[in-house]
């Protein structure tokens, strides 16, 4: 496999996608802090959908993992889709071009976490996007005649060189943000990599080099989302750090612009003789171990934080847990496990030297 599948988010059932609270209220009010509410000491988090957060009693099921180790749930916020898990007050062009849907209320979803103290991320994925591209085909990446490009799979991106992708993409962030999130993780944060990308064309496009539009869009996300004391962090291929994909991801640009980095180390989308591994899936542990290494190089001197995905799908629990303790050598932040159907390893979420 090639740069065009490693690290990518697997779709799956229909309730899922694939990957890629300042204040904590009781009430859920909007905080606009000075500082963010502490990490947990070690980040051990699930991923979870809109979809599966819009039924009933579901997104009090993740939290019920907390008696086994969870601290943290990952929500999505924008999905691959481009579709919005609620509808926020202060951005109408997401109204305009139909991203809406109401699958939660976030601020009432957000407020219940932090009841059960649960930190709380906001994934928000920006540059693919097919309602803003569909719906503004001004802001999309384009053919030369001016239609709107889409990969192999059909699916529209929208343009990294337009300042106005830029607000549209942080202001959903913000609006999660003034919700309550604790953090927000910008995901799809790169350049398409599958599809004729030769003959894509970029409106407005520059000679500025795509890693540094790319760490230049994560600094800009950072300066917006500062006054309400929001972390941010940004999901990342996991071979970016061992040599250029090609998609404008440069961990060591990208690291001085956030609090946390996450790396999609999931060994299963490695392909044979990566990281000189002969089949980095079958090694799922030494896996994950030599992409950090990786990171931590690129990372040296900057003050983000590793916390790494996890494969937590086609493989058993004991592989599930090797990764984790790749993750907890490297001295990471802690770790995120992502199932797109939502169905996640218990004991992987056990505190370092607990019983599984």
């Amino acid at each position: 496999m090639g740069a065009r599948f490693v690290g990518e988010n697997q779709s799956t059932p229909a309730t899922s996608k694939s990957h890629e609270a300042a204040g904590g209220t009781a009430g859920g009010t909007a905080a606009a802090a000075d500082s963010p509410r502490p990490l947990p000491v070690e980040i051990r988090g699930v991923h979870v959908t809109g979809a599966l957060a819009s039924l009933p009693g579901k997104f009090r099921e993740y939290i019920g993992l907390k008696r086994y180790g969870l601290n943290t749930i990952e929500l999505d916020v924008k999905d691959e889709s481009g579709e919005i898990g609620f509808s926020p007050a202060d951005v109408p062009l997401a109204r305009t071009v139909g991203a809406t849907r109401a699958f939660y209320n976030p601020k009432a979803l957000v407020a219940l976490a932090h009841r059960n103290g649960i930190y709380m991320i906001g994934r928000v994925v920006c540059f693919q996007d097919p309602k803003l591209a569909q719906g503004r085909p001004d802001l999309a990446i384009q053919h030369s005649d001016g239609s709107v490009w889409t990969t192999s799979a059909g699916i529209a991106w929208v343009n990294p060189y337009d300042r106005r992708v830029w607000d549209y993409c942080t202001s959903v962030a913000d609006a999660a943000a003034k919700a309550g999130f604790d953090q927000i993780m910008f995901d799809y944060v790169r350049f398409p990599s599958d599809g004729d990308t030769a003959n894509a064309v970029y409106p407005g496009k520059t000679s500025v080099p795509r890693g540094r539009v790319i760490a230049d869009f994560v600094e800009y996300a950072k300066k917006r989302l500062a006054p309400r004391g929001t972390r941010v962090s940004t999901a990342v291929f996991g071979l970016s750090a061992s040599r250029d994909l090609g998609i404008g991801q440069v961990p060591r640009w990208i690291s001085k612009y956030v609090d946390n980095l996450s790396p999609m180390s999931y060994p299963v989308l490695y392909g044979d003789g990566e990281l000189g591994l002969a089949s980095p899936s079958t090694q799922p542990g030494e896996t994950v171990f030599r992409t950090l290494t990786d990171f931590r190089r690129q990372m040296k001197g900057s003050r983000a934080q590793l916390v790494p995905w996890v494969q937590d799908w086609n493989y058993t629990p004991d592989q599930v847990l090797a990764q984790v303790a790749a993750a907890r050598l490297q001295g990471a932040k802690g770790y995120l496990l992502w199932n797109a159907s939502g169905i996640y390893t218990k004991a992987a979420l056990a505190p370092a030297g607990a019983a599984g």
